[in-house]
């Protein structure tokens, strides 16, 4: 069998081909941005055809933090676009029967009720600072759909929550929450600062998921003969960004002060999955959030080690 993973050198990628590598009877195809632009519908359509895949991973995406996508929402919008168009419809002339495309928890209203089902996608308006991002999720998740429903191929969607864990991006100003505070209190640590600023009032809750639950649920999902059209992929169990900071803090083993800055933007109140219906098909995450951290900071201080870190 035949796989191709979209964006395999990502956080969610790199997680994939750990799971599936030397899986009896699996062979992965893999091409790096050089070999493979993915925002190029013929040159996928053309790969597919070539290999012949029986199931795609659309794990590629442009990705950020909230000031990321602030201040290059056009970048985010359409790059996010052509990647999803380029993979679905690529696939889709090639005649591959199977393809699973992620998106993420931002598809969801900025106050949808919570925890999010499935069916409050398109209810009310987005979060502004993430909007761009949200669309072009939206779009492929809905590509997805309406591909299966008029052409009868099984292409399907997974909604992750918060993702972290080896390999993520720890850009200073453009990587999401959970790997900007390892690597801040890192380097505080290592500089004898004793005093760092947080972003925000700490206030807002959020839901985090380990990439290799994430890379588990996905090969969860492939499995199933008949699986939705798209499904939340999470813990069920979310915190207040205070008290990740704090346990990221611990972890990394920061003892100076923590100040927040409530003049920088919360985002969205509340971001925590309803994950009632993937438990229904028999899948929960495994991995708690404190493990999780401790496992990320020892890849963490292993990539910057190995000068491999991103960001």
């Amino acid at each position: 069998m035949k796989i191709h993973i979209a964006g395999h050198q990502g956080m969610v990628g790199s997680a994939l081909v750990r799971r599936l590598s030397g899986r009896p009877g699996v062979e992965l195809l893999l091409r790096s941005r050089r070999e493979l632009d993915l925002a190029d519908a013929r040159a996928v359509a053309a790969f597919h055809a070539s290999e012949r895949p029986a199931a795609v991973i659309v794990a590629a995406a442009r990705v950020g933090g909230i000031h990321a996508n602030n201040t290059f929402p056009a970048e985010f919008l359409f790059d996010n676009l052509a990647i999803a168009s380029s993979c679905i419809d690529g696939a889709r002339r090639a005649g591959v029967p199977r393809l699973l495309f992620l998106g993420s928890s931002c598809i969801y209203p900025k106050h949808a009720p919570q925890p999010m089902t499935e069916d409050s996608l398109l209810t009310s308006a987005l979060e502004p600072t993430n909007e761009a991002y949200a669309i072009a999720k939206i779009a492929g998740l809905k590509l997805a759909q309406y591909y299966r429903k008029q052409y009868g191929v099984l292409f399907h969607s997974a909604m992750p929550t918060n993702l972290y864990g080896p390999g993520d991006n720890y850009h200073p100003t453009n990587s999401h929450v959970l790997p900007a505070l390892i690597r801040r209190f890192h380097e505080a640590k290592m500089a004898g600062i004793t005093e760092v600023a947080a972003w925000g009032t700490g206030s807002p809750r959020r839901e985090f998921l380990h990439v290799d639950d994430l890379a588990e649920a996905c090969v969860f999902l492939l499995g199933l003969e008949n699986p939705p059209d798209w499904i939340n992929v999470g813990t069920g169990v979310d915190v207040t960004i205070r008290e990740l900071t704090e346990t990221v803090a611990d972890v990394v083993g920061y003892s100076g002060r923590i100040v927040w800055d409530a003049s920088k933007p919360d985002g969205t109140p509340r971001k925590l999955m309803d994950v009632s219906r993937l438990s229904a098909l028999g899948w929960t995450a495994s991995i708690p959030l404190r493990e999780g951290i401790s496992r990320t900071y020892a890849s963490f201080l292993s990539e910057q080690s190995a000068g491999v870190l991103r960001g």
